[in-house]
């Protein structure tokens, strides 16, 4: 977003120049993610942290992704969620489109936003051309314009920079909540800037009269900010807050469209709740995760004083700072501080022993969630810029390897698919439950949104 911008709408433009994909994965001229050892003639799989020689750099490898594109929404969007759409489910037909909402962390002093976005005519990656094929047809030009990504955006005003938003499809509406930084959690209709974002008319009369619809809830009795937020996937209108203090509150949906937030805390916990998330398929369990380093899960329906149901103890060296529930299979994923990813079978948490517990990412993970088409798969994310894929149902292969081979085996667990880099502190990452293996994911350095040939 430039600052000449009028506040409540930019047309930003998405981008994928070659210049803009570097720092991805390295290449030479020969194959994407491989380099030969000159003098023995193996090849050497390289994987973040490995030395670099002088001259050297890391370059994006076209061959790895099915698509892949970044945006920019000016100040940086920390927090994001995808919006469900009408155009259909496990769509994989080229040119993509997919909707989300999130929320900027605009420098002190600058107005914040929930930012609705519509990302459009979203192609295949295609191969670089041949240096035979550099002089181009007119033609050949005006094909190139016609699968430029598009970004439309509309803008509501908002209070403080928003740590964390959600959203959920509550009859025909899409709503989210934002946690702000001031310690208030706000409800948001998205229904107008949603058609303005559908809508070119509607979009100039958005932004000719500075539209920014207010929040249609507001509750500040956290008092401190918070992160955790999740809405039920059972039951509309649901939802659960986690703040600073340790405190979890329920809110649901009344009739007549009216909001209740009990004001009695679930507060187990012995310090900041990080995440929450409720249950896929029991509409009265949720869990959540804290500083404390524990993962507790709860029962609605009790008081809270007596809510909580289990709790895993030490379930990492350090802060707990996300949780994700398995759709189909009874487990819970969790990263932490510690750098660790694990993984929780929910008939053996309370024993306090991972199912699955990988150490890959040198840094804190910051996002973690399963693939909502692969209950096998899930993504994380972490301090160290990169985003790991891993599969449950990779086995090692103990065989011999074939004495033909000269290719050095990369240590690495077999469960890893994949590692996507090229962003700076990524922040959050969500698979898009309508484009099978589609991944979105936000960082520092703005919006990547991919699918890569593994998943």
């Amino acid at each position: 977003m430039a600052d000449n911008n009028k506040e409540d709408h930019v047309d930003d433009e998405m981008f994928d120049d070659d210049d803009e994909m570097e720092d991805i994965e390295e290449e030479n001229e020969e194959n994407g993610d491989e380099e030969m050892n000159e003098e023995s003639g193996e090849k050497k799989i390289y994987l973040p942290g490995d030395p670099i020689a002088d001259g050297e750099e890391l370059v994006f490898d076209e061959s790895a992704y099915m698509m892949y594109h970044q945006a920019q929404t000016g100040a940086p969007c920390l927090s994001f969620d995808i919006l469900s759409d009408t155009l259909g489910e496990k769509r994989e037909e080229f040119p993509l489109t997919c909707y989300g909402v999130s929320g900027s962390q605009s420098a002190k002093g600058q107005q914040n936003h929930v930012i609705v976005l519509k990302m459009s005519n979203l192609h295949r990656t295609t191969k670089p051309k041949s240096e035979e094929d550099e002089e181009e047809s007119d033609s050949e030009s005006d094909e190139d314009e016609d699968k430029k990504p598009e970004l439309e955006t509309a803008l509501i005003k908002h209070a403080g920079c928003i740590n964390r938003i959600r959203a959920t499809t509550i009859g025909e509406k899409q709503i989210a909540a934002t946690w702000s930084e001031k310690g208030n959690v706000y409800l948001w209709d998205l229904t107008r800037p949603l058609n303005a974002v559908n809508d070119s008319n509607i979009m100039s009369t958005y932004v000719r009269n500075e539209e920014s619809p207010p929040p249609i809830f507001t509750f500040k009795g956290h008092q401190v900010e918070g992160f955790a937020i999740d809405w039920s996937p059972t039951t509309p209108g649901r939802l659960a807050t986690g703040d600073c203090n340790k405190n979890i509150h329920l809110w649901s949906l009344k009739d007549g469209g009216t909001w209740h937030v009990d004001q009695r805390p679930y507060n187990a916990h012995t310090s900041s709740v990080e995440d929450i998330q409720w249950s896929p398929n029991e509409a009265n369990v949720f869990a959540s995760c804290s500083v404390d380093r524990t993962i507790r899960v709860w029962d609605a329906r009790a008081a809270p004083s007596k809510a909580c149901m289990i709790t895993a103890k030490d379930a990492h060296d350090r802060d707990i700072n996300v949780i994700h529930w398995n759709r189909k299979d009874p487990f819970i994923a969790s990263g932490g501080d510690d750098g660790l990813i694990k993984v929780w079978d929910l008939r053996q948490i309370q024993k306090g022993k991972p199912a699955a517990s990988f150490k890959h990412h040198t840094a804190p993970i910051t996002s973690i969630e399963w693939n909502p088409n692969d209950s096998s798969v899930f993504a994380a994310s972490g301090s160290d810029d990169q985003i790991s894929i891993w599969d449950l149902a990779v086995e090692k292969d103990n065989s011999e390897p074939s004495s033909s081979s000269n290719e050095e085996e990369p240590n690495v667990p077999p469960q890893l698919l994949f590692i996507h880099q090229g962003q700076t502190d990524i922040k959050e990452l969500h698979w898009h439950p309508q484009l099978p293996g589609v991944i979105l994911s936000t960082a520092h350095s703005g919006f990547n949104v991919f699918r890569t040939i593994s998943v």
